[in-house]
């Protein structure tokens, strides 16, 4: 009977080893990638409005936001603002962590470029994402070429183009006349009454749901939206929590004098 006991329980401790190592793979390289930008951009070229663009990237269905900041098991709520200068706006999207804590995750900087012509791209966060991580939206260019050599059959040659957003409702809807510059209600305590948070899926199961996201929205390592990010840099919001990679996060305490201390560090992992 005690040697059946002790092969269950070591049946059991391998499996539980072998699911929490499943587990571990199961990470994404950075936590940002818990957070589609291009998911983000989609919800935005749909949005009439920041409130509903809010609004949109925090419903479940629309498989955005998986993430979970401060590790309380459950998903973090986004909220948007916008901050203009002349005719540039740089679009907010932060998370609070706590009652002081505020966490930037990403930016949509949007620069005017013409009188119907605008550009955009989305910029993940440098705590939570690798170095200018930056997507935009993609469209393909088509042309009809004579073939430089043999048979003489037209060659079609694509290239990618930068997309002009004017014409998308949410452009519009901040360079509209009498536009008010927006500011999220919500902060930490304070969500929308519809708004329900859900626990984590696992990175495997998010990064496929929001894979439709990618057909569109392609990264690269241009910045074509210069001055948006002069105009954000003196106002990022930095969290003393510290959430970049598979290492885990670490949190921090600042004392009176600005001396930093490592509390403890936590490993993250999917719950579905």
């Amino acid at each position: 009977m005690k040697r059946l006991s002790f092969l269950l329980l070591l049946i059991l401790g391998i499996t539980t080893s072998f699911a929490q190592d499943d587990d571990k793979n199961d990470l994404p390289e950075y936590t940002g990638e818990n957070f589609s930008l291009e998911g983000a951009l989609a919800l935005f070229k749909q949005a009439n409005s920041l409130e509903e663009f809010e609004k949109l990237i925090n419903e479940e269905n629309n498989n955005v936001n998986n993430l979970d900041l401060n590790n309380d098991g459950e998903i973090d709520y986004i909220v948007v603002q916008d901050i203009q200068e002349k005719d540039i706006h740089v679009i907010v999207l932060s998370t609070y962590l706590s009652e002081k804590e505020k966490q930037d995750i990403a930016t949509i900087g949007i620069e005017k470029t013409g009188n119907e012509t605008a550009i955009l791209q989305i910029e993940g966060d440098s705590e939570l994402y690798a170095e200018n991580t930056i997507v935009e939206p993609f469209e393909v260019d088509k042309k009809i070429e004579k073939s430089k050599g043999g048979p003489n059959v037209p060659e079609i040659t694509t290239t990618g183009v930068v997309v002009n957003v004017w014409f998308w409702p949410s452009v519009r809807f901040l360079y509209a006349p009498g536009y008010v510059v927006w500011v999220s209600p919500h902060r930490w305590g304070f969500y929308p009454r519809w708004w329900k948070p859900w626990r984590p899926y696992r990175y495997s199961i998010f990064h496929g749901r929001c894979a439709h996201h990618r057909v569109y929205y392609h990264r690269t390592a241009t910045h074509r939206v210069v001055v948006a990010r002069k105009v954000y840099a003196p106002r990022r919001s930095k969290s003393t929590v510290v959430v970049h990679n598979r290492r885990g996060t670490t949190v921090i305490h600042k004392n009176k004098r600005g001396k930093t201390t490592v509390v403890k560090t936590k490993r993250r992992g999917g719950r579905r």
